[in-house]
């Protein structure tokens, strides 16, 4: 039941059709009792920027989720930016600050961090490879810098990307070993794949598995089938994987965090969530 008293959380992103986020965030909030909503908003990029700002004079919003196409084009709108937004150059969650400025942050590589610690990897000072440095991929990047990461190496065909990306790591983590141009799985810690192959019959696979060792973490953004070629590849190799929805549900409690509402489980949001079209 949405009443006066009621707090909105406002999903901005076009097409709307697609959104799961509603499905999942307000069936939980009812489960819990929290007069909150989440409200799928379509905006077209031009009328963007006025929307944002007109919305957040609302005196009975909490925040916003940024999806497509609008992640790059709200950093600049924002008053103060994490550190995983600039490295990023993306954000998908937008909040107000105590004197009004708007705060930014970025999750779906939180997502993926928080799935691989709670399946009882370690990630500080380990070495990660990832493959793919568009959006989701620099999210990865920046969140697995943020873990405590001792190496980094990128890949990406799209080189101004890849090596944009590697230069941001660079000015934000000095520390932290950035490598860039080579997508050969061998010797690393964990492996991510960062792409879209994966998502249609026939695609080839986005690294040389037969180089990828037993002992590697094996990750995966791909959403459209639960177990990828590459994913069931790297199992047969032995490897601990982790699957691309699970970073939807792991970024769901930071989310939350950022907004100032109680956090929750992944298992839990599972539990209660409607998704259906």
């Amino acid at each position: 039941m949405i009443r006066g008293t009621t707090r909105l959380i406002a999903h901005l992103g076009v097409p709307t059709e697609s959104f799961k986020a509603p499905m999942i965030y307000n069936p939980w909030f009812e489960s819990r009792g929290i007069d909150a909503v989440v409200v799928p908003m379509g905006s077209k990029p031009e009328d963007f920027p006025e929307l944002l700002r007109r919305l957040f004079r609302l005196t009975n919003i909490a925040g916003a989720l940024i999806t497509m196409p609008h992640k790059t084009n709200v950093v600049s709108l924002l008053g103060r930016a994490t550190k995983t937004v600039k490295v990023a150059g993306a954000c998908n969650a937008v909040r107000p600050g105590p004197d009004g400025a708007l705060e930014g942050d970025m999750f779906d590589g939180e997502g993926f961090v928080r799935g691989v610690l709670r399946k009882g990897r370690a990630l500080k000072g380990a070495s990660a490879l990832v493959i793919g440095a568009g959006g989701v991929g620099s999210a990865i990047a920046a969140s697995l810098a943020a873990s405590g990461v001792g190496e980094l190496a990128l890949f990406d065909p799209a080189a101004a990307s890849m090596e944009g990306l590697a230069g941001r790591l660079r000015a934000e983590y000095p520390a932290l070993r950035v490598r860039t141009g080579s997508k050969d799985p061998a010797g690393f810690d964990v492996v991510v794949n960062a792409t879209p192959l994966g998502m249609k019959d026939g695609d080839p696979l986005p690294a040389d598995v037969s180089r990828i060792a037993p002992t590697t973490f094996v990750g995966e953004v791909v959403m459209k089938t639960e177990v990828t070629p590459f994913l069931a590849a790297a199992r047969e190799r032995g490897c601990a994987t982790q699957v691309g929805a699970d970073m939807l549900f792991e970024q769901i409690p930071a989310y939350l965090e950022f907004f100032g509402y109680p956090t929750t489980t992944p298992e839990e949001l599972r539990s209660v969530a409607r998704i259906a079209y």
